[in-house]
C-alpha cells in the first residue's frame, strides 16, 4: 500500500505568503514532516491529529541526517498516508529537494512538488526593491556560501558573482560572507558595491541592513545570532531610484 507526498513550499514563514494549494495539502495531511522554517503558525493549518513531525536542519544545531528524513518519508507514505514534506521558502532552491525525491522514486512512491515564494524574493519585497532593472540588472542569480561543512564552497565562479550589472543573492552565507566579499572584491567587484542583509525575512522580528559590500563584510561579526539571513548585493540594494 502506497501513499503520495506533497512536497509543499512554506515561503520565507509568514503564513499568509502560503498558496492555496499548499494551505489544502496541510489541511489533507495525515503526517507533515516540517522544516524549523517552517513551524510556528504554518503549521496551525494542519488538521487535528495529524502527525507533526520536526525535521529540519539549523547550522550549529544537531539536526536530523538527510539519509534519516528521506527514509521517513518512504516510511510514511509506505503506510498508505497522505504526507506534506514543509520546506522553508521554495523547496527547490537550496532545499535538498532532489534527494528525497530520488528516495521517493527508489520506492516507487508518487509525489507532486508545490512552488513557493523563495526567500529572496521575499527579502526583496520587504526592503522595497525588484531584483531587476533595465539595462542595469538584467541578472539575477542565487548562490549558497556553505558547503555541507558550513565553508565558503570551492570553485565558485568569481567572475560572474563578481559581475557588477547582475542581482546576486547568497543563501546561508552569514559565517563566509567576510571570505566571499574579499575575494568577490579581488575578482573585480567595487567595494563601494551596495548590499542588503535581511534576516528572519517574513517574520515580525525581521531585520533589514543596507550597506556595501565591504561594510557588510566588515560587520558580520555583530550580525552574529541564530537567526536565518541572506544577502543580497548589486545596483539594486540600495534601494530603488
Amino acid at each position: 500500500m502506497s501513499g503520495f507526498v506533497s512536497f509543499v513550499s512554506s515561503g520565507p514563514g509568514d503564513p499568509e505568503l502560503l498558496t492555496l494549494k499548499a494551505v489544502a495539502r496541510l489541511q489533507a495531511a495525515d503526517a507533515v514532516l516540517f522544516d524549523d522554517l517552517s513551524s510556528g503558525p504554518i503549521l496551525a493549518h494542519a488538521k487535528a491529529g495529524a502527525d507533526l513531525v520536526g525535521v529540519g536542519k539549523r547550522a550549529g544545531r544537531a539536526s536530523p541526517k538527510q539519509d534519516h528524513v528521506s527514509q521517513l518519508l518512504v516510511d510514511y507514505a509506505s503506510t498508505g498516508a497522505r504526507v506534506v514534506r514543509l520546506k522553508s521558502g521554495d523547496s527547490g532552491i537550496f532545499g535538498r529537494l532532489e534527494e528525497e525525491i530520488l528516495a521517493l522514486q527508489a520506492a516507487g512512491i508518487a509525489y507532486e512538488i508545490i512552488p513557493g515564494v523563495p526567500a529572496a524574493c521575499a527579502a526583496a519585497a520587504a526592503a522595497g526593491i525588484p531584483l531587476t532593472r533595465r539595462l542595469s540588472a538584467r541578472r539575477v542569480q542565487f548562490v549558497t556560501g556553505a558547503d555541507v561543512s558550513g565553508q565558503l564552497p570551492e570553485g565558485l565562479n568569481m567572475a560572474a558573482l563578481a559581475d557588477p550589472l547582475a542581482t546576486t543573492v547568497v543563501y546561508m552565507g552569514k559565517r563566509s560572507f567576510a571570505e566571499f566579499a574579499g575575494n568577490l572584491i579581488a575578482a573585480g567587484l567595487p567595494q563601494d558595491t551596495a548590499a542588503l542583509y535581511a534576516e528572519a525575512v517574513g517574520h515580525p522580528h525581521q531585520r533589514l541592513i543596507r550597506d556595501t559590500v565591504a561594510g557588510l563584510a566588515a560587520r558580520m561579526e555583530t550580525l552574529d545570532s541564530p537567526e536565518p539571513a541572506l544577502i543580497l548585493y548589486g545596483p539594486l540594494a540600495g534601494g530603488a531610484e
